[in-house]
């Protein structure tokens, strides 16, 4: 499968419960701080929802 690397690029101070659950589930913790995943329909979902704090860019 093709992978995609998901950096944070804004904080979540100030977001919703739900929002910082999902940037934690993505394995983000600080700003700048990025994951290499594999593109998957539940990874994309996650990505969808939180697009407004991240960068995401294919490998």
């Amino acid at each position: 499968m093709a992978k995609i690397k998901v950096t944070l690029e804004k904080s979540t101070i100030g977001e919703v419960d739900s929002v910082k659950d999902t940037v934690r589930a993505l394995g983000l913790k600080k700003i700048r701080s990025f994951k290499e995943l594999e593109d998957s329909p539940s990874v994309q979902g996650m990505i969808k929802k939180v697009r407004h704090l991240v960068k995401v860019e294919n490998i």
